[in-house]
């Protein structure tokens, strides 16, 4: 069966393959060959199988346009389109609070350009944001084998600094500085719960503050 982008590009399986830093972990845990989703779908596993978090990546939707068949009872898909999501990658439950985030993976060695996200998924983490939820992204630099967590709001920062003559990319350094590094770990694969508990610490801050 075909699968394409909304692109048009065919669809070719991959298979299985800071402000605060998390406890520093030996990175040999990482599995050579697995995309970012992959170890976040293991991860994700993992805090559910530990009764940790419910966190889901949300199915991308599927667009069939042939369908043959070759008996009454059976139909069988013969060519689909992956249609552009509309919101994130992922959204669950965690400490009572609801998650919406997306995954990204650059081969940029300097900084992360922002075309890898679309105006509407911007939107609706701005929306949740709104309602209360916890938003941020997770972005691996695939060739510096680094991850972090920036939160929805410094991801805000630069994207809408763009629209007025901003540069069109998040700096590295800025990453460092106001995201939180995630190294490998054993189990889960990636522990970026971590992360999201710094997060939490400064939420509640700062509604403290705001009393």
């Amino acid at each position: 069966m075909n699968f394409h982008y909304p692109s048009g590009k065919n669809y070719v399986s991959g298979g299985s393959n800071p402000q605060q830093h998390i406890k520093k972990i030996p990175t040999q845990f990482g599995k050579r060959g697995m995309s970012l989703e992959d170890e976040l779908n293991e991860s994700n596993q993992f805090y559910l199988s530990h009764g940790k978090a419910v966190i889901h990546k949300k199915p991308t939707p599927i667009q069939i346009v042939k369908v043959d068949y070759p008996k009454r009872s059976a139909a069988v898909i013969k060519e689909a389109y992956f249609r552009q999501a509309s919101t994130t990658d992922y959204n669950g439950v965690y400490k009572g609070y609801y998650l919406d985030f997306d995954a990204k993976e650059t081969k940029n060695k300097t900084a992360f350009p922002l075309d890898n996200f679309h105006e509407h998924q911007i939107n609706h983490m701005k929306a949740c944001l709104n309602a209360g939820g916890i938003c941020f992204t997770v972005i691996k630099f695939v060739e510096l084998d680094q991850i972090f967590l920036l939160s929805a709001t410094n991801l805000f920062f630069y994207w809408d600094q763009q629209k007025t003559g901003g540069r069109k990319s998040i700096p590295l350094n800025y990453v460092k500085k106001h995201g939180y590094l995630i190294n490998y770990h054993l189990n889960p694969l990636i522990p970026y719960l971590d992360a999201v508990d710094a997060l939490l610490i400064k939420k509640h801050e700062g509604e403290h503050n705001a009393k």
